[in-house]
């Protein structure tokens, strides 16, 4: 059976540039999922996506299905015949579902029953028959939000479609999808070569896309190129460009033949906060800013045109009387602001609902504020300045500025603070308390805007829990499950001593109608700690690791932290898989026991050599570790503990524990528990299971 290429390709009007990326990743994996399906083995999956095209090239794809033995089983040999060898009505019935007579059903063992069986030979469709409706399904699938429909079809797709090329190898696959008959033209550049152009083969359709309808069809070369010509833009200026990667895929979505231009603007918007000017640049025209060797904005922007125009001059000109008036808002914005302190709005905060059932904005910094005081208390942190900028806090969010930015939230507070001439620690902490802003960002750099961040993400968790608006499978609305990960990134990236046990039974407090108070704390502490799984998870550690210090649940991230790196240490130890085991009979032991008040060890009942060696041996490392576990130097301590393995072995192989005698089993029992707790107070080893 020979193999061809097979070329898909959806051409429509233009697609939302944001979208663009994850459409044409979820079309391959969906038309994937339909080759599968149809069992047709293939070779590569090629992408390509535009603004005005989806498309897929599919190399070594069979013409044809494979032929497939299909077996029915029948009634058992027992139903299907008579004693003297007759064929039973059941077995006269299958032969008649089956097209064939009793005589040419074969027989197989199902399981310990032997049965009648049919076996057929199914020939396999050929492939041309099935693509036509493997594609439909395929755009079915496609997650979009909300479909359009177009002129008098009832077809509905992201946005009207226009041609549908389906070429298998050099034979057109002929079809209707989404109401377009398929074809092998394809169309170019929308001003380049707005004329059809004819694909012979698939594979020679990137080539020709790019050579004669100035397309560049792979969304990655795309990318590449604009990245190229950005940095190429800015060279010549002596200027580093700042390509995020959001915003060089939103860019990229936009164009089929890139060409990067660099413009100007007035040195007088330079007063402004460059934040404010990279939002409205980057925001609201998709260009790239440019930075001096001093991380200072220049007064440049580079724009991607989506055309090699014969005038540049005149495009650039274009963009810049576009740009002008972004900047002049922000600059007028924050003339504006600065006529008014942070603190005198204040008031107006309370005009601004947070949250329905939680309150207003100011009710939630006044709650923030609380939370910030008891935290600052905790970390010996100055009281006065974490007052100030919880007061401060959301102040920002009633200017100009941030009404019209709302990213540059906590940014124009923490300039409108320095302006104001508050303390440069409180201003800072204005900015840091939204960090971190997303997974991998940087952490707040100063005690008051870590306390200041704590106390804002830990007052929305217990707020949202304690309305019973937790977040779903596929619902985060107030992304508390980011806030969650930041308190603890914060916590044990900053080394912060803090008791979190102490410091979400504080933020309860805030919350006086809540009916259940103990169990709003545990959940929330659940959940928090939860997110650590994944934390850990991330970095390599076994889950039986993590699950071993959850069991004991201290009270600090920081101490959770130290653990965890105690315990992955001591699973690599020779005496580790004896010990977690050795932990794990003593746990079965103590529950079968049923005994509520064990008592300590009595060292006048200790007879068999082997207990009182074990006695004698938990003393000196229990002597040892003492002072190792008050400074949390938990590795040192279970390394000393691994020590107890040829006594803890020795005691099982010698020392009969449910002895006949009361008072002989209930001090055996002391000495275990003994040994249990004094690993308790690390972690629970006896959940390890992969040392």
């Amino acid at each position: 059976m020979s193999n061809r290429d097979l070329l898909i390709e959806i051409g429509t009007e233009e697609l939302p540039p944001k979208a663009l990326l994850p459409l044409s990743g979820a079309f391959r994996d969906e038309f994937a999922a339909q080759l599968k399906k149809a069992t047709l083995e293939h070779g590569a999956i090629e992408v390509f996506a535009t603004p005005r095209r989806l498309a897929l090239l599919i190399h070594d794809l069979p013409e044809r299905q494979a032929d497939r033995t299909i077996e029915k089983l029948g009634p058992a040999l027992q139903a299907a015949f008579a004693a003297d060898g007759a064929p039973s009505k059941a077995a006269e019935g299958f032969a008649r579902s089956c097209g064939v007579s009793v005589a040419e059903l074969q027989q197989k063992q199902d399981g310990k029953v032997t049965k009648l069986v049919h076996v057929s030979l199914q020939a396999g469709d050929a492939t041309a028959n099935l693509i036509p409706t493997m594609v439909k399904d395929a755009l079915a699938a496609l997650p979009i939000p909300k479909r359009m429909r177009w002129g008098s079809t009832r077809d509905e797709f992201v946005r009207p479609v226009h041609w549908v090329v389906l070429l298998f190898g050099t034979e057109v696959i002929r079809a209707t999808i989404m109401g377009v008959t398929t074809g092998a033209e394809t169309r170019g550049h929308r001003f380049h070569h707005p004329e059809n152009i004819l694909v012979n083969a698939p594979e020679l359709y990137p080539f020709l896309l790019r050579d004669e309808g100035k397309v560049i069809a792979s969304f990655a070369e795309r990318r590449e190129e604009v990245r190229k010509q950005v940095m190429e833009q800015a060279q010549k200026l002596g200027a580093q460009a700042v390509i995020e990667e959001a915003l060089l895929d939103e860019v990229t979505s936009l164009v089929e033949w890139p060409v990067a231009l660099t413009g100007r603007f007035d040195e007088a918007f330079l007063s402004v906060p460059q934040e404010a000017l990279i939002s409205a640049m980057k925001g609201h025209q998709k260009c790239f800013h440019l930075l001096n060797a001093s991380n200072s904005i220049l007064p440049y922007f580079i724009t991607l045109s989506n055309l090699a125009s014969l005038d540049p001059a005149q495009v650039i000109a274009g963009n810049e009387k576009v740009i002008r008036p972004r900047l002049a808002d922000a600059a007028f914005f924050y003339s504006q602001d600065k006529k008014q302190t942070l603190a005198s709005r204040t008031e107006k905060l309370k005009t601004v609902v947070f949250q329905q059932e939680l309150g207003t904005v100011y009710e939630k910094s006044q709650r923030v504020k609380s939370l910030a005081l008891h935290i600052a208390t905790q970390l010996q942190t100055d009281n006065t300045l974490v007052a100030r900028a919880a007061e401060l806090g959301k102040c920002d969010l009633m200017s100009n500025m941030v009404y019209e930015f709302a990213e540059l939230q906590g940014i124009m507070g923490y300039h409108y603070a320095l302006h104001d001439g508050e303390p440069v620690e409180v201003a800072l902490a204005l900015n840091e308390q939204y960090m971190p802003r997303f997974a991998g960002d940087e952490l707040p750099g100063t005690k008051t805007g870590m306390v200041l961040a704590l106390a804002e993400r830990l007052d929305t968790i217990t707020g949202m829990f304690g309305i019973g608006q937790p977040p779903t499978g596929s619902k985060d609305p107030f992304a508390l499950r980011r806030a969650a990960l930041g308190v603890l990134r914060i916590i044990i990236e900053r080394q912060l001593p803090l008791n979190l046990t102490s410091c979400v039974e504080a933020a309860v407090a805030n919350f006086p109608k809540v009916k259940n108070a103990a169990e709003l704390k545990n959940t929330v502490l659940d959940f928090i700690f939860e997110r650590l799984r994944a934390l850990y998870a991330d970095k390599g550690v076994s889950t039986d690791v993590f699950m071993a210090v959850d069991a004991v649940r201290p009270t600090s991230p920081l101490l959770f932290d130290a653990r965890i790196n105690a315990v992955s240490y001591f699973a690599k130890l020779p005496a580790a898989q004896a010990l977690a085991a050795a932990n794990k009979r003593v746990s079965n032991i103590l529950q079968k026991s049923e005994q509520t008040n064990i008592g300590n060890v009595d060292g006048g009942l200790l007879q068999e050599p082997a207990e009182k060696a074990l006695a004698s041996s938990l003393q000196e490392v229990l002597a040892q570790v003492e002072p190792l576990l008050a400074m949390h130097r938990y590795t040192e301590a279970l390394a000393a503990m691994a020590s107890l393995q040829v006594h803890v072995d020795a005691f099982f192989e010698q020392v009969m524990v449910n002895a006949e005698d009361a008072g002989l089993r209930l001090n055996r029992l002391a000495l275990l528990n003994s040994l249990r707790q004094l690993f308790l107070r690390v972690a629970d080893i006896s959940l390890l299971q992969n040392v």
